[in-house]
């Protein structure tokens, strides 16, 4: 198998590029570089820089590297951005892989990962979020990745492709340093950029019902993610004809954001200023945390990392690009 990875320098991309290159599988990385850092990638992985939407590249990127399978990460993904630019997101996201996936059909391939999200499940009410459970997305970004899952499954059914749609949860911490999260839209970065600055974490809204008032959320550690990938890959490989495997990838436990917070100001020293609490924002759900149950059974995978991790992981890649922050 050779692996086309979409969006390979981003990164989740880079950590997924990794796991698969370290494993012996060849690997070649297609991404537009609007938020992959081509230093990420291990010596000797090609790089293809373009866009989804360039039916021409893809078609050449295919055939000079002997692609026959493809894991597809690129896409738009920050919620906000998504209500403000929703025809952005439906070109990049649902276009672009429409345009992918005709290059795949075109080119024989047989196998097709696609990174979809938890986004796509709304705002469930339940305390664990099965797989089976109607999805009911509330923002465009949420409603792209369904879309996605449905064209993915639609075609592999069509074509003869075996395809997977992964519901990753809250994706955080790094393998290393040099791997970390550059943006600053989650909730962790987001913590690290404020008590950087020396101001308090924000926390919205403290009113739900949960123990402690905060919205409780199920957090992944990235490397962990990334095997998830590699496991599921080589599972396609392995398939005879179409398929669809649609799996949760998260830990299956939840953690508040009060509780994030306290371990926030613990590992990075910083128990000052105390986090502030703001209104609540809208579409927000109390509780999202994901049934890890079909993943275990279909893959015998499970998470290994813990949330501590997650936050050791990624304050060590904060500090390697905010010197300044780690101070007495």
């Amino acid at each position: 198998m050779t692996w086309l990875i979409t969006g390979g320098a981003g990164y989740i991309g880079a950590h997924v590029v990794r796991v698969m290159a370290e494993a012996g599988e060849r690997v070649v990385v297609l991404d537009d570089l609007s938020a992959g850092v081509p230093a990420r990638l291990p010596e000797g992985v090609p790089l293809v820089a373009g866009s989804t939407l360039d039916r021409a590249l893809l078609d050449r990127a295919i055939a000079e590297h002997g692609v026959t399978g493809v894991v597809h990460l690129a896409a738009r993904k920050q919620v906000g951005e998504s209500v403000e630019q929703p025809l952005r997101y439906y070109r990049e996201n649902v276009h672009g892989l429409t345009v992918l996936l005709e290059a795949v059909v075109a080119a024989g391939i047989g196998s097709f990962v696609f990174s979809s999200s938890a986004a796509v499940y709304g705002t469930p009410d339940v305390d664990l979020v099965t797989e089976d459970l109607p999805c009911a997305p509330i923002n465009p970004y949420g409603e792209t990745k369904l879309a996605g899952e449905w064209l993915v499954r639609a075609t592999g059914a069509a074509h003869g492709i075996s395809t997977a749609c992964l519901r990753y949860f809250n994706v955080a911490g790094a393998a290393c340093p040099e791997l970390a999260d550059t943006g600053v839209y989650n909730i962790v970065p987001m913590m690290f950029e404020r008590i950087t600055d020396g101001l308090p974490p924000r926390i919205f809204g403290d009113d739900y019902p949960t123990p402690d008032g905060t919205c409780v959320r199920d957090y992944i550690h990235v490397a962990d993610l990334a095997e998830a990938h590699l496991a599921v890959a080589r599972r396609l490989a392995a398939r005879d004809g179409a398929g669809d495997l649609t799996v949760n990838i998260g830990t299956g436990h939840g953690v508040s954001v009060r509780e994030m917070a306290d371990l926030i100001a613990e590992v990075t020293g910083r128990a000052e200023p105390a986090p502030e609490v703001e209104p609540r924002r809208a579409g927000d759900p109390a509780r999202v945390v994901g049934s890890v149950e079909l993943i275990a059974k279909e893959l015998d995978w499970s998470a290994r990392y813990g949330v501590r991790e997650m936050v050791e992981s990624a304050w060590n890649g904060w500090c390697l690009r905010h010197p300044e922050a780690r101070r007495g």
